[in-house]
């Protein structure tokens, strides 16, 4: 049986790609400085900026392919912390695929539609990336890495939603958790995007895998929207009060730089995979039955599991 091992396996993307992959892959997990039981496959404790760690996880898991999903993914947290954002978000990656290439491993990278300065969106595989803030120049400087070191790399660029151990993960969570409690939140009617759920990613990441494809690739929603009307949406669907969410502008406030328009083209993995990418009105209906088949409260276990040990 193919054996995969996951980067960031706690994070919004690592969880559900591996609880998608286990079903039919033997899955290898690597967490920071976290401990889960019952998740169905192993997980290996590792800091992959520490020297050597990156060659010792490799002969420990001995895998097939290997999935980076780890990554500082908060914008204005890189922003703060520009060197330790350049050592996780570019460095890592690059040495990460150094030795998946010596082993002549299959590798995949999981980029961000941030490496775009949002001037224009519709954006290509071939569009010439020119990110606006620490996060989209560290992932840009990623793919370069990754590429250079292992020109087999499969590169990912998507944006996505979905539930997640911690529960603050994703912007269908923020409006979840606000408008559930009744709290009236700001949707931004100035920033267009296409995310595609974090349960139908993973079921494409693992796709292109097994097609053997490489290079720069989009996976996101066949359809955009504001972040505003996604709000509007997930309310919608859930039965709650989508009067909560209040139409704004974005103000950076000196965070992060935020770009206006970073949708993306997927016609070229649909045509690679054969089915088109999912509309985001397909995405939140999953949302909402994985919630109600108690999916959101299985990952949310996990938590309480971790803190417990």
């Amino acid at each position: 049986m193919t054996r995969i091992l996951i980067t960031g396996a706690s994070g919004l993307l690592g969880i559900n790609l591996a609880l998608e992959a286990v079903a039919k892959y033997d899955v290898v997990g690597v967490v920071h400085n976290a401990e889960f039981r019952d998740l169905g496959f192993e997980t290996i404790q590792a800091d992959l900026l520490e020297p050597d760690a990156i060659t010792a996880v490799l002969e420990q898991t001995k895998p097939d392919w290997v999935i980076n999903c780890a990554a500082l993914a908060n914008l204005d947290t890189c922003e703060r912390q520009p060197e330790l954002a350049r050592r996780l978000n570019a460095e890592m990656p690059g040495r990460l695929a150094a030795e998946a290439g010596k082993r002549k491993l299959r590798f995949m990278h999981i980029s961000t539609d941030a490496v775009f300065d949002g001037s224009k969106g519709n954006y290509r595989e071939e569009d010439s990336p020119s990110p606006i803030n620490v996060y989209g120049r560290t992932k840009r400087l990623s793919e370069l890495a990754a590429k250079s070191a292992h020109p087999g790399t499969i590169i990912v660029r998507p944006n996505f939603f979905g539930w997640s151990i911690a529960g603050n993960r994703s912007l269908a969570e923020f409006f979840y958790n606000n408008l559930v409690s009744g709290k009236p939140v700001q949707g931004f009617i100035d920033r267009l995007f296409c995310p595609i759920l974090v349960n139908d990613l993973a079921a494409v990441l693992l796709d292109m895998l097994a097609s053997n494809l490489r290079g720069i690739w989009h996976v996101a929603a066949s359809d955009s929207l504001t972040k505003f009307e996604f709000g509007q949406a997930i309310a919608k669907r859930f039965g709650l009060d989508p009067d909560l969410i209040k139409s704004a502008a974005t103000e950076t406030n000196g965070g992060a730089p935020r770009s206006s328009n970073l949708t993306l083209k997927t016609s070229k993995i649909a045509k690679a995979i054969g089915r088109r990418m999912p509309t985001v009105a397909d995405g939140i209906e999953k949302l909402f039955a994985l919630h109600e088949s108690g999916y959101r409260a299985r990952l949310q276990s996990l938590a309480a599991v971790r803190e417990a040990v």
